[in-house]
């Protein structure tokens, strides 16, 4: 008999529970998700240039009694015939041979005691709490761990957070978990690599110190980059927000060391924000040094930390570069008007300096959430004399129930 391993053992609890417990929160989302482009011979809304994916997510929670609690969360993936007229590819999926598919994407055990919160099983992970191995919300649907997480609040003001991270699902594929910033090879080094053992976490988040609170997070990591000598490293990161000054100002910082043979990743970033009447404005600034690995998100390899992460431009971001970020937000009679502007000069030898505009609209109809946004790219290399750009539009509705 074949072993079953701690999801499909979990699965086979839940079930047996669910169909024993009356109270069951039942809760999801439904998305519709199209994104097109002009960056090819083929112009906007036009088949070759667009993709898109029709989702259904399904969340159950149920009170197993004595402080445990179970969840379970099932994820459906599909086009809904668009690619046969519409668009020539998805944004996400469940199995690679498949355009139609379903997965597992949240399952675990929790268990309270005193002031002592357990968490064992798949589930998101905030980037609050953990800016280096987080759940990215870009996408159609959001990439979940395969974690155990212990938070504390026995200390006054102060919340303590320990987890084990063992794997991830990908902003692509929700149905593979796999070492953490493995699979695809675009993660945490500048090339492949896994971290083949997980990642230990030991966060604390206080806020004794009102309108001041402070986090910090350190990472135990193993195999993070892609040598035969399974380097291990560690990484530290710190995010300060001073909320009580007539300019509200946020610091963060932080470095990733890889080994004691290869140069540490080091990175700080600055953001200020404020209002004018009804309109909110916030510049933002980061350094990330040449280090030899990027400052990325582990569990996906896409997305950084910082306060200037935009909607596409964390290549540039994550390595080498100063930039600064400038985002107004408006409201509306119907929605918000959210513009961003990025400005990055790369200082590494390739000197690929980079612009990007955001114009990003969001609004209720129809009962439910939208959003539709313009994502501009320019890429300019002086050494080389090219410039590149890039422009594409971004829709998505999601109903929540």
């Amino acid at each position: 008999m074949k072993k079953l391993s701690l999801v499909a053992t979990l699965a086979l609890v839940m079930v047996t529970k669910v169909m024993a417990t009356p109270e069951i929160e039942l809760g999801g989302q439904g998305v519709i998700y199209y994104q097109t482009n002009n960056n090819g011979s083929d112009d906007f809304l036009s088949q070759h240039s667009s993709s898109a994916n029709a989702g259904l997510q399904i969340d159950l929670k149920s009170d197993l009694g004595n402080d445990f609690g179970l969840g379970y969360q099932g994820t459906f993936l599909g086009t809904l015939g668009l690619e046969k007229n519409l668009v020539s590819g998805v944004r996400q999926h469940i199995d690679q041979t498949k355009l139609n598919g379903y997965a597992t994407t949240k399952l675990f055990l929790s268990k309270n005691i005193a002031n002592t919160s357990i968490k064992l099983g798949r589930q998101e992970l905030p980037k609050s709490l953990s800016p280096l191995a987080f759940s990215e919300g870009w996408n159609v649907f959001k990439n979940t761990f395969d974690a155990v997480v212990i938070a504390n609040k026995d200390i006054e003001d102060t919340t303590l957070v320990g987890a084990f991270v063992g794997a991830s699902n990908s902003h692509a594929d929700l149905s593979t978990f796999d070492d953490l910033a493995g699979g695809s090879g675009s993660g945490l080094a500048k090339s492949a690599n896994n971290l083949e053992s997980g990642a230990l976490m030991l966060t604390i988040a206080n806020k004794s110190i009102k309108d001041l609170p402070i986090t910090a997070t350190y990472y135990a990591l193993k195999d993070i980059n892609a040598t035969t000598s399974h380097q291990s490293g560690n990484a530290l990161w710190l995010d300060v927000k001073a909320n009580q000054l007539p300019i509200k100002m946020a610091f963060q910082a932080g470095q990733i060391d890889p080994s004691n043979s290869l140069s540490k990743t080091k990175a700080y970033g600055v953001k200020a924000s404020g209002k004018v009447e009804d309109l909110a404005l916030s510049l933002s600034y980061s350094h990330v040094n040449d280090g030899a690995v990027h400052l990325r998100n582990v569990g996906t390899g896409i997305k950084t930390p910082l306060y200037t992460q935009m909607i596409g431009n964390q290549n540039f971001i994550a390595s080498d570069n100063d930039t600064f970020v400038l985002k107004a937000v408006k409201p509306l009679p119907v929605g918000k008007l959210i513009a961003v502007y990025d400005t990055t000069n790369d200082t590494s030898l390739a000197n690929n300096d980079y612009q990007e505009l955001d114009v990003v609209y969001k609004f209720k109809a129809l009962g439910t959430d939208m959003l539709l946004a313009y994502i501009g790219q320019k890429t300019k290399n002086p050494t080389f004399g090219t410039d590149k750009d890039s422009n594409n539009l971004r829709f998505w509705t999601r109903y929540h129930f």
